[in-house]
């Protein structure tokens, strides 16, 4: 009577779940490490070719797990609900198949007959694919393995490869200081609602004074990996402009001068001098700060003031430094 049952049993030995692209054709992973569980895109072709069962890398962590880990909590929780969809579909139409054939060996002649009757039609036991979450904006190509990916906000490393990209982190600090110098109107309302405007005044001027600071450290670190190539530079040499251009003339044979007006370089210098006071004195204006900038404006014991237009000025110096010194380093 259940031998239809017994065989279908017999067969579900898994159960398999299609998971779907995006339109661009991307699937969906997630970090498995608890403490982040970062959402980030492949493309399902490179997921195939160039990723390696063993290992594969959250790009925001750098946490690494073999490549069955790395199903979203939404693949997860639809495929448990499809496999256990299919189970029961599976039983239930062997149920309606059993029925059908020990019903139709009822002899009509005796005089007491059993019949077995299962509810419901038969049901569909193919799995429903886990659908792809919407298109995320960066799409990022690995400078070392070529595999593409895809983030919401920030990817410091390749989840193929785990490489770190000295370009693409410099790019990502870029957009992070522009994101946060953009959004201060907004930060500066929503926080006067809350806190009062004093409170709002002073943390959104202490956000743009962190523009400055990040700018600056960005750049430290982007040279610092560019010029790995031809040695190990003094620590933190590129925070000093003077410095880090003889380096760069030394090892490239050009510098900041060939690629920066003389008045970008000036305002730039007073800028990566008022990121010294930040971080060393609060902002407060001594004597050095006026040698070194040639920024007559402040007397000693003034505070420096960060403005918009400085943020500005400093993405715009070192987005052009950038773009040079890659094309740079890449044609020598």
């Amino acid at each position: 009577m259940f031998e239809d049952l017994n065989k279908a049993l017999e067969k579900l030995t898994s159960v398999s779940i299609p998971i779907e692209s995006d339109r661009k054709g991307f699937i969906d992973k997630q970090c498995p490490n608890e403490a982040c569980e970062f959402l980030f895109k492949v493309h399902h072709e490179d997921w195939s070719n160039l990723f390696k069962d063993e290992a594969v890398w959250c790009p925001l962590c750098r946490h690494q797990d073999p490549a069955d880990q790395w199903f979203t909590k939404a693949q997860v929780e639809h495929s448990v609900g499809q496999a256990k969809k299919v189970v029961e579909n599976t039983i239930h139409n062997a149920l309606i198949s059993g029925a059908d054939k020990f019903n139709r060996k009822q002899s009509k002649h005796q005089f007491l007959s059993v019949s077995m009757k299962v509810t419901g039609g038969k049901k569909s036991i193919y799995a429903l694919p886990a659908e792809a979450v919407e298109e995320m904006e960066l799409e990022i190509e690995c400078e070392s393995c070529n595999a593409h990916f895809s983030v919401i906000g920030n990817a410091f490393f390749c989840p193929c490869c785990g490489e770190n990209s000295v370009t693409q982190c410099y790019s990502d600090a870029i957009r992070k200081i522009r994101s946060k110098k953009n959004n201060i109107e907004i930060i500066k309302a929503a926080l006067t609602d809350v806190a009062g405007l004093d409170e709002a005044e002073i943390t959104c001027r202490s956000i743009l004074e962190s523009c400055i600071l990040d700018g600056v450290t960005a750049f430290q670190k982007y040279c610092e990996g560019l010029y790995s190539k031809y040695g190990k530079p003094p620590f933190n040499a590129f925070q000093r402009l003077d410095q880090g251009s003889r380096l760069w003339k030394d090892a490239v044979n050009c510098d900041y001068d060939d690629w920066l007006t003389n008045k970008e370089l000036e305002l730039l210098n007073v800028l990566f001098q008022k990121r010294h006071l930040l971080v060393h004195s609060d902002g407060i204006v001594d004597s050095k700060y006026i040698q070194k900038s040639k920024d007559n404006s402040y007397v000693v014991g003034q505070r420096i003031v960060i403005k918009n237009d400085d943020v500005d000025l400093l993405l715009g110096c070192l987005i052009k430094l950038g773009d040079s010194l890659i094309d740079t380093v890449k044609s020598v």
